[in-house]
């Protein structure tokens, strides 16, 4: 569940924390001054498990501002994991891209991964609430282009907006393919 280990109303049988390894956990304040939605020290207390996911380095190999986040006030297991695009769907495709997520730049190079070809995007806020309205616009926008979006956005649309649109799929691969499987096995679930 994105965004859930803050909601104390959920029953969690295992709670995990992802964090981008190159963002890390951003400037390290709350909202609105920052990302965090709580301290990093008080969210680590109650994870069992850290998920970093991608690389501390850009592609063109230089090392991020924020690095590796800071993690030694966890104990607990850190697994790592990189984003994998399902496919090569889009190859070749001209592509409009759209969404309301944390790090838009990561959807824009896993789709160009896939070798599509993206014309242009439009990004909003992440958890942005989608208007009928707006997706005529972005398909008014994209023209020929397919519309491309994430599977977190394309869940928000109404059935009538989804039509024509088009969903990038990614998977969490992680390094140590078996690490996921012994922390669940460890679990008292």
């Amino acid at each position: 569940m994105d965004d859930g280990h803050q909601n104390f109303s959920l029953r969690k049988s295992l709670s995990l924390v992802v964090v981008d390894a190159q963002t890390g956990f951003g400037n390290g304040f709350q909202i609105p001054a920052g990302p965090l939605r709580e301290p990093v020290r008080q969210g680590l207390g109650r994870a069992d498990a850290v998920v970093l996911v991608g690389s501390e380095r850009s592609k063109d190999g230089r090392a991020q501002e924020n690095g590796t986040p800071d993690l030694q006030v966890f104990s607990g297991p850190v697994l790592r994991a990189h984003l994998k695009a399902e496919g090569s769907a889009f190859a070749g495709q001209p592509v409009f891209a759209f969404a309301g997520i944390g790090r838009p730049e990561k959807f824009l190079a896993s789709l160009e991964e896939t070798g599509a070809h993206v014309i242009g995007s439009c990004f909003f806020a992440d958890h942005h609430p989608y208007t009928d309205d707006e997706i005529l616009e972005l398909k008014a926008v994209a023209g020929g282009a397919v519309l491309v979006t994430t599977e977190k956005d394309f869940v928000r649309l109404s059935t009538k907006s989804r039509e024509g649109i088009k969903v990038l799929k990614v998977t969490a691969v992680f390094d140590d393919a078996g690490a996921i499987e012994r922390l669940l096995d460890s679990m008292a679930l």
